[in-house]
């Protein structure tokens, strides 16, 4: 390996941690904002002529820890989900080669007419929250 090979190498290695730091410093440093929401979990619905179904994937999020919100015209979902390695544990030591998987306080609100719709199940499985609403009957 030559020299000019070799400090490519070095390069290409520290320009991976810098970009790396940059990740983790945008995800977990927020400075005066650390309630705003981090991220969004991703959604699914679907109608049929008698109810909607509100599917959100939160994949390592406690069920106690959801809070959902019935508002005028949507509904608002939220709650944290936290960093796997907690503080304590021996592996906060451990070098982290990606971190892809969004950590933090989340919230999604959707636009509903929740007027016309009333929430009947409310089910967390294998990291999927549904939400089943009932369409009120038309006067």
């Amino acid at each position: 390996m030559t020299s000019r090979d070799l400090s490519r190498l070095m390069w290409s290695e520290a320009l991976s941690l810098l970009e790396q730091a940059d990740r983790l410093q945008r995800q977990f440093i927020r400075p005066a904002a650390a309630q705003a929401p981090a991220w969004e979990p991703p959604v699914d619905i679907v109608e049929t002529a008698d109810s909607v179904w509100v599917h959100v994937a939160l994949p390592g999020t406690a069920a106690d820890s959801i809070a959902v919100k019935l508002e005028p015209g949507a509904i608002t979902i939220s709650a944290h989900r936290p960093f796997p390695i907690g503080a304590s544990e021996s592996q906060c030591a451990a070098r982290i080669h990606a971190l892809e998987i969004p950590y933090g306080r989340f919230e999604r609100r959707i636009g509903l007419p929740t007027q016309a719709l009333t929430l009947s199940a409310r089910k967390l499985q294998d990291g999927c929250l549904t939400l089943t609403f009932s369409k009120k009957e038309s006067s």
